[in-house]
């Protein structure tokens, strides 16, 4: 599938052309990010297109281990030796590295639709807005260790905080950022529409507190245009006649 155009890079240089298409799925803990990721994956998959679907922390054997590292609660080293801001985003471009450089860029060559879990934005929002470590030094670090691959298209899943953080407590599921204190996290929600307020072109904002089947036919209908735009490009592309 061909790309159907330029997208927004933060320091507005342009990125290398590639087949495929990528989407990224973000929001804060709760907001359905996974539910609505494989929710498209099925209906694209439906349509006979082909389909990756992964995520950050992890998609790569080395990148999964690092993200159990990260996110896997840990009450020894929690209280003995817990994560420094600095070392939690040298940990998360780490993977990102691994990701992008084994899994990402490859299968985009080969004209894949990959479906991603959170990307870099959430790297701006957590260690960024909510940790507090300085934009100005993780902008540029996301750049290099992502090679400067930004998102065809970012769903921001936006939900209030204590919604989403009764989701993820009431599942059993949650992870050492689920016990982050609520303040942190409404840092993380104010970063999150921050960023869809500067890269409007590219972040699409849904409400997030309505069913997941009314969230569905929304992000279907946002992604919908991309990829027929990429499948008529292809077809050009063929038959140039």
């Amino acid at each position: 599938m061909a790309r159907t155009r330029s997208p927004e890079t933060p320091d507005g240089t342009k990125p290398s052309r590639r087949k495929g298409l990528f989407i990224t799925f973000e929001g804060v803990e709760g907001s359905g990010k996974s539910t609505q990721s494989r929710a498209l994956a099925h209906y694209l998959r439906s349509k006979g297109l082909w389909v990756l679907e992964t995520r950050e922390p992890g998609g790569t054997p080395v990148a999964e281990q690092i993200r159990d590292m990260l996110l896997r609660p840990d009450p020894v080293r929690d209280l003995a030796d817990p994560l420094t801001p600095e070392c939690e985003v040298a940990l998360i471009v780490a993977a990102r590295s691994q990701h992008v450089t084994n899994l990402l860029r490859p299968a985009l060559q080969q004209g894949a639709i990959i479906l991603c879990d959170r990307f870099t934005d959430s790297t701006l929002a957590y260690q960024g807005f909510g940790r507090g470590l300085p934009l100005s030094a993780l902008r540029p670090l996301t750049r290099w260790v992502s090679q400067n691959l930004t998102p065809d298209l970012t769903v921001l899943l936006d939900l209030p905080v204590a919604q989403g953080l009764k989701r993820r407590l009431d599942s059993h599921k949650a992870n050492r950022l689920d016990h982050e204190t609520s303040a942190f996290h409404q840092r993380v929600r104010k970063g999150f529409v921050t960023l869809a307020k500067q890269h409007a072109r590219r972040i699409h904002t849904v409400n997030a507190s309505r069913s997941a089947q009314t969230i569905s036919k929304h992000v279907i209908a946002v992604v919908e245009p991309l990829i027929q735009a990429g499948l008529r490009t292809q077809r050009v592309s063929v038959n140039p006649s």
